[in-house]
């Protein structure tokens, strides 16, 4: 009797290693973005703060221009702000409401109905500064925390990675220089002979 549970796990298997492989690649191409340790942590810290705010849209140019006016690098501002992303906005966002609405004392604002009149929209617009208050605090309250967190993740990564760059650089000095040596040692050995 075949075994029908086989494809299905190899299916599996696979978009788990293409999971994997992305996410793999993603932390190499961090790693390797150009600039001081501190200034590259600092940028992604900036970019999660920021992604935690409810301004999904224009998270990533609010990101690149602070973080220029910091000089901060950019790059890993923008990368940050990727901790939203349509697949974690809605536990993000459902996240941080709670936990602001929470904060600031409020009731649940609104069910959404199964039909939308205009009257239902023109409640849900007046509601609007509210829910933005509530995702503000809350972002705030998660992205304080997350982006000291991802500071100190981010520095040890690029650092650790430029660390390793340099050993492998001097190392490659190093071998070098003993090659000229024995070149020259050589050339002076070959005209000692003659």
């Amino acid at each position: 009797m075949p075994d029908k549970s086989r494809p299905n796990n190899e299916v599996k298997s696979q978009k788990k290693d293409a999971w994997q492989n992305l996410l793999r690649r993603a932390y190499e191409r961090f790693v390797k973005i150009r600039g001081r340790p501190r200034e590259i942590a600092l940028g992604f810290a900036l970019g999660a703060f920021i992604g935690m705010t409810p301004t999904m849209g224009i998270q990533m140019p609010i990101a690149v221009f602070f973080a220029a006016i910091f000089k901060w690098s950019k790059i890993s501002a923008a990368s940050g702000v990727w901790i939203t992303n349509p697949f974690t906005a809605p536990f993000v966002y459902g996240t941080t409401y709670f936990l602001g609405a929470h904060l600031l004392g409020l009731k649940a604002t609104m069910i959404l109905p199964e039909e939308l009149t205009w009257s239902i929209v023109k409640k849900m617009l007046k509601n609007a500064p509210v829910i933005f208050g509530a995702l503000t605090v809350g972002g705030i309250l998660v992205g304080l925390p997350l982006a000291v967190l991802g500071y100190y993740v981010s520095f040890a990564a690029v650092n650790k990675y430029q660390q390793r760059v340099k050993e492998q650089v001097a190392a490659q000095k190093a071998r070098m220089i003993n090659t000229r040596e024995k070149v020259k040692k050589k050339i002076r050995q070959r005209r000692m002979k003659k």
